[in-house]
């Protein structure tokens, strides 16, 4: 019997190889994104510095109120919309997209698009 692979350790391999050749910077930090089974979170990070600069998640309170009853591919557009504004509130426009490993599909396009929409470039 072949031995199956977990995702998460492939995941975790794939998000290496990209954390290789991503690097954020004060001017153009690095917008990585997490989801858990319930919950997906972004960040803006300079890791020059190796501060978090900004974040959101479905758990903040502008988010969590609203998102009963709608699917996560919704609430995941709504946290790329919501950190895309406060990166624009504060200057930034311009960002390196880090998928976490994660396939670009899904939770994590949407991310990608409300972030975009909100007037954030990658």
């Amino acid at each position: 019997m072949i031995a199956k692979k977990e995702k998460n350790k492939t995941r975790v391999a794939r998000h290496r190889r990209q954390r290789n050749r991503i690097k954020g910077t004060a001017e153009k930090p690095r917008l990585n994104v997490f989801r858990s089974a319930r919950h997906i979170y972004a960040q803006l990070i300079d890791d020059t510095a190796g501060n978090t600069l900004i974040s959101a998640s479905t758990m903040d309170k502008e988010i969590a109120s609203e998102m009963k009853g709608k699917t996560k591919k919704e609430t995941a557009k709504r946290v790329g919309n919501l950190i895309g504004k406060r990166a624009v509130a504060q200057g930034f426009s311009k960002v390196v997209f880090d998928r976490g490993g994660y396939l670009y599909t899904g939770r994590i396009a949407e991310l990608a698009d409300g972030a975009r929409e909100a007037g954030l470039k990658f």
